[in-house]
């Protein structure tokens, strides 16, 4: 039996380099797969969906996981297994990267747990894998039955001596006065991160339209390759909507609608805000058990209280967007009152407060020696790392009860 022969798609970037993106010859046996191309680096993007989802679930459990298997540098892990382990901070900073772009575009009624998996099967010293991950989770989709309302696509801009650079070198990068990443659809931007030596708005501005000029041309080749692979790709699943009960919805908004908007003029704080907002639907779910009485099921509640939700979101983007007011009464045009403490921790090396509105955070810093640097062992690089930041994110900075079980929303980043 020969070789199989993939189905493919190539278009160039700015710099002239080719992209490939291919599908039908890996990992046939997910739902979908796609393996992206730019010279020697190769990422491998897999999708699996379940057919249905969990009884009761009413949120989306989407995972997404990049990771650069050292093997695809020709290199052994340098732990003391020497195979690879769990997601280092890098890793899970680029996965967040691509859920953030492309959660949102799942249709709200798809709630079928979905897994995307994101590897970097070869790479080489001159091309950054991290910006070419959301093109190949994107592609991924576009060639299933997944509803997905895309595709998208992700790059990094940027400014090397006063030009501005789509997906540079990984060496050009220690010059570059701006390097952000931006995803994007055909049509609109969806986030932009990174960071820059006191950039201009305007240079910002630029760097935006550039990327996404780019982006289209990375989500027309999906496109293409979606036709190319036919019917496979191009009928999607039928998601079932959610039935919704059009009389309780009517009640509720009859019922919620002055006192949420009432709250939400009130210039309140977060914790008694947040009080109101939940009384006003315990106060109508009580009202709805007492008119119903033994025609009342609890399910009817619960129902309530995701219209309640809905309703609610729908008339604080309303008052914010149109009357210009946010829920603490600021204006669109004012910034939290701010204010800062240093020396706090008498024994620290350093420390400050920093309080801006409702958010906090205590920082401590400490001086190390040599020694105490940090050793990074990604696939395509080695290095000690004198700047190490850890932050924190415990349950209590949210007013939350959760049990401690080691880092969660916590990261860690060197630099």
């Amino acid at each position: 039996m020969g070789n199989i022969i993939p189905t493919s798609v190539n278009f160039n970037l700015p710099n002239g380099k080719t992209v490939t993106i291919e599908t039908g010859k890996l990992a046939t046996m997910a739902h979908s797969s796609v393996v992206v191309k730019i010279e020697n680096t190769m990422l491998l993007a897999t999708v699996v969906a379940a057919s249905k989802p969990k009884e009761g679930q009413d949120f989306f459990p989407l995972s997404v996981d990049y990771q650069e298997k050292f093997a695809g540098a020709g290199k052994i892990p340098g732990n003391f297994f020497r195979r690879e382990s769990r997601l280092s901070d890098y890793e899970v900073l680029i996965s967040r990267l691509v859920d953030r772009a492309i959660r949102p575009l799942f249709d709200d009624d798809f709630v079928n747990e979905t897994q995307i998996m994101i590897s970097l099967i070869s790479g080489d010293q001159n091309n950054m894998p991290d910006c070419y991950a959301a093109l190949a989770a994107s592609a991924a989709l576009a060639v299933s039955d997944i509803p997905f309302n895309g595709p998208i696509s992700e790059v990094r801009v940027a400014k090397i001596n006063g030009e501005f650079v789509v997906n540079p070198h990984r060496k050009e990068l220690p010059s570059a006065e701006l390097d952000i990443i931006i995803a994007a659809t055909m049509d609109n931007v969806m986030m932009v991160e990174g960071e820059a030596k006191e950039c201009q708005e305007a240079d910002l501005i630029t760097a935006i339209k550039i990327g996404h000029e780019a982006i289209k041309v990375h989500c027309k080749a999906q496109l293409e390759l979606a036709s190319l692979v036919g019917e496979k790709a191009t009928v999607k699943r039928v998601v079932e909507p959610v039935a919704v009960n059009e009389e309780l919805k009517e009640k509720v908004r009859a019922a919620c609608s002055d006192q949420i908007y009432a709250i939400a003029r009130s210039a309140s704080d977060k914790k008694s805000r947040k009080k109101s907002f939940d009384k006003v639907a315990e106060d109508f779910v009580a009202a709805l058990q007492a008119e119903l009485g033994e025609a009342y099921e609890s399910s009817m509640g619960v129902e309530a209280g995701k219209l309640y939700e809905k309703l609610k979101k729908k008339i604080v983007r309303d008052v914010v967007l149109n009357e210009g007011i946010r829920l603490d009464g600021r204006k669109n045009d004012q910034v939290r009152p701010i204010w800062c403490e240093v020396d706090y921790l008498p024994s620290a090396h350093g420390s400050a407060i920093f309080n801006r509105g409702e958010t906090q955070s205590l920082t401590s810093l400490t001086l190390g020696s040599k020694t105490d640097t940090l050793l990074i062992d990604n696939s395509l690089e080695q290095y000690y790392e004198k700047f190490i930041l850890h932050y924190n994110f415990p349950a209590f900075s949210v007013g939350e009860i959760k049990p401690s079980k080691g880092t969660g929303k916590e990261r860690s980043r060197s630099r």
